[in-house]
C-alpha cells in the first residue's frame, strides 16, 4: 500500500482465506460463453434480430434518441424495449440489418468502443442533480466510469451480464445487485461496494486532499478509477481459479476476500490517496423515480418522469419524448432501470403541458396508476420458450384491477421458469407453467408466499386472475408466514 495508506476495512466481515472460501462458496460455473446480445452482436428471436444497445446511465442526447427512433423505425418493429438495466432493445430486425444498424449508432456516437459495447453495463441514479436528493450529482462519475471502462482492454473481457452502478447515496441503484457499486458517502467519498451478496466487501475510497475547482473531478477520477479496477480483479480473480464467471456471485471466492485484492491493486498503482474503514451502505429502496412533475429544490427548473408500459414505447412516443426534450428540456433523456425515462430541464410553467401530452401519448404519468410496477418478459410471440403471451395477460389484468400503483408491490409476468428480467427485493411473480399461472409473493429476504386460490381457479377468467394478482400486490398480502398452497391461474 502507499505510505500512510489506512488499512482498509471489508463490510460486511472479514474476508475468509482463499482456501476456505472456495471451499464454501455455493457458486456455480459457467459451462459455456456468454452469448448476451448486443448492438454488434444479434440474437435471433421469433419476431426476428433483437439487438440490444447499452445506455450508460441511462443517459440520451435528443440527436441520439433521434437515431435510436430512425433504427426502430426502418430496420425493426417501429417500437424500442427499455430493459430492467436503463438500455435500450430493437426487435423485429432483419438478418441483413447489422451492418446498417452499426452504421446508424456509430454515427450517433453510441458506439465509442465496439470491443466493449456489449460490457458498458453501467446503472446510475436517474434522479440525481434534479430533485435535491443524493449527496451529489454524480455525471461526472458516470461518464468517467464510461470512458475508463472503454479504455481497458482487460474490461473487454468482461460478460455482458457484469453490472456497475453509481449511486449518488439516495440508495436507488445501490439496491439493484450490481458486480461494483459506486455509492456517494454524505461525509464525503465513495463507498466500492463488490458483490451483491452477503458475503460482498466494501472499500471507503477518500475523496483527494485537493481543495481547488479540479477535486471535484478528481474524485470522479479516483472512483471510475477504482471501479475499473474492481472489474479487471474479478477477471484475474476467475483465471486464477480457472473458472469461466459471468458474475462477482459466480467466483469461488467471497467478495471480502475480492475487496482485499483491489485494494493491493490500487495501493501498488497509486491510483487513489487512501482507503479508509468503510460505512454501511445507505437505507436501500428499489423503487424508481414516481411518475409526475419533479421540480428542482432550487432554480427554475422541472423534471418530468413517465413510465412505459410493460417497458415498451412506441414510434410515437419514443418521437414525443425526443421532441420534448429537444424543445421543452435540456436536450437529454435518461432512461430508468424502471423501464420509465426523465427529462430534465423544462420551464415550470410549460412542464404541466408537456406532462399531459405524454400522458395523452399512452405514457404513464400518474404515481397511483395500476400500470406502476408492473413488468412482464417478451412471451410468445417473441420468445420460443414463452408458454404464452404474457404482456396480453398483464395487460389485461392492469387494465381490469383496482391497485393502487403507489402502495402496489411491484409485479413481474414471466412466460416460463426462467423469469427473465425480473427485478430484484419484494415484489409478485406470476409465472406461467404447463397447466396455468403460478402467483407467488418473494421477500427480499428470499421468503417465497404462494398465494392459494380456490381450485376452480385453474381456467379462471381474465377477471378472477386479476383480482388474485391484484390482492397478492397488497403489502399485507403475506401476513401468514407458512402458506403451503401454490397458486395456478390462467
Amino acid at each position: 500500500m502507499l505510505p500512510g495508506m489506512a488499512t482498509p476495512s471489508i463490510h460486511p466481515r472479514p474476508a475468509q482465506p482463499a482456501p476456505l472460501a472456495a471451499a464454501i462458496s455455493n457458486a456455480a460455473p459457467r459451462q459455456r460463453n456468454d452469448a448476451c446480445p448486443g448492438a454488434l452482436r444479434l440474437h435471433q428471436a421469433d419476431d426476428g434480430g433483437l439487438a440490444r444497445i447499452r445506455v450508460p446511465g441511462g443517459v440520451l442526447q435528443a440527436a441520439q434518441a433521434a437515431a435510436l427512433g430512425e433504427a426502430a423505425q426502418r430496420l425493426g418493429d417501429g417500437d424500442l424495449h427499455l430493459t430492467s438495466r436503463g438500455n435500450l432493445q430493437l426487435r423485429g430486425l432483419a438478418e441483413d440489418s447489422g451492418v446498417r444498424l452499426a452504421q446508424l449508432l456509430d454515427g450517433a456516437g453510441l458506439l465509442p468502443s465496439p470491443a466493449h459495447e456489449r460490457v458498458r453495463n453501467i446503472v446510475a441514479s436517474p434522479l440525481s442533480g434534479l430533485d435535491g436528493h443524493g449527496h451529489l450529482d454524480i455525471r461526472d462519475r458516470l461518464a468517467e466510469l464510461d470512458r475508463r471502462l472503454c479504455g481497458s482492454e482487460e474490461a473487454s473481457e468482461l460478460s455482458g451480464r457484469f453490472l456497475f452502478a453509481v449511486d449518488d447515496g439516495r440508495g436507488d441503484v445501490a439496491a439493484l445487485g450490481a458486480d461494483v457499486t459506486l455509492v456517494a458517502v454524505r461525509e464525503g467519498g465513495t463507498l466500492l461496494r463488490v458483490g451483491a451478496d452477503d458475503d460482498a466487501g466494501a472499500l471507503h475510497i477518500a475523496d483527494p486532499a485537493d481543495t481547488q475547482a479540479a477535486a471535484s473531478e478528481a474524485s470522479a477520477a479516483s472512483a471510475a478509477a477504482a471501479a475499473v479496477t474492481a472489474a479487471e480483479v474479478f477477471l484475474e480473480a476467475a483465471r486464477q481459479c480457472g473458472v469461466r464467471a459471468w458474475r462477482v456471485g459466480e467466483l469461488p471466492i467471497t467478495g471480502g476476500e475480492l475487496a482485499h485484492r483491489i485494494a493491493q491493486r490500487l495501493g501498488k498503482t497509486g491510483q487513489i490517496q487512501q482507503i479508509l474503514p468503510s460505512p454501511p451502505l445507505p437505507p436501500l429502496s428499489a423503487h424508481g423515480p414516481a411518475p409526475g412533475l419533479i421540480p428542482a429544490p432550487t432554480g427554475p427548473a422541472t423534471a418530468l418522469s413517465v413510465l412505459a408500459p410493460l417497458g415498451r414505447l412506441t414510434g410515437h412516443q419514443w418521437t414525443l419524448l425526443a421532441r420534448t426534450a429537444e424543445q421543452e428540456g435540456s436536450g437529454e433523456l435518461r432512461l430508468t432501470p424502471w423501464r420509465g425515462v426523465v427529462v430534465p430541464g423544462l420551464p415550470p410553467e410549460r412542464a404541466p403541458a408537456a406532462l399531459a401530452a405524454l400522458d395523452d401519448a399512452g405514457l404513464v404519468t400518474d404515481p397511483a396508476s395500476p400500470w406502476r410496477g408492473v413488468g412482464a418478459c417478451a412471451g410468445r410471440p417473441g420468445c420460443a420458450k414463452s408458454l404464452t403471451d404474457v404482456r396480453a395477460d398483464a395487460a389485461a389484468a392492469a387494465t381490469s384491477g383496482s391497485v393502487d400503483g403507489a402502495r402496489a408491490l411491484p409485479v413481474y409476468w414471466s412466460g416460463c421458469e426462467r423469469r427473465c428480467g425480473h427485478p430484484r427485493g419484494d415484489r409478485v411473480e406470476v409465472v406461467a407453467g404447463t397447466d396455468g399461472y403460478g402467483v407467488t409473493v418473494v421477500r427480499g429476504t428470499g421468503d417465497v408466499h404462494p398465494v392459494p386460490l380456490s381450485p376452480h381457479a385453474l381456467h379462471a377468467p381474465h377477471s378472477e386472475l386479476a383480482a388474485t394478482v391484484a390482492a397478492a400486490r397488497d403489502p399485507r398480502s403475506t401476513d401468514d408466514p407458512h402458506p403451503t398452497t401454490t397458486a395456478h391461474s390462467r
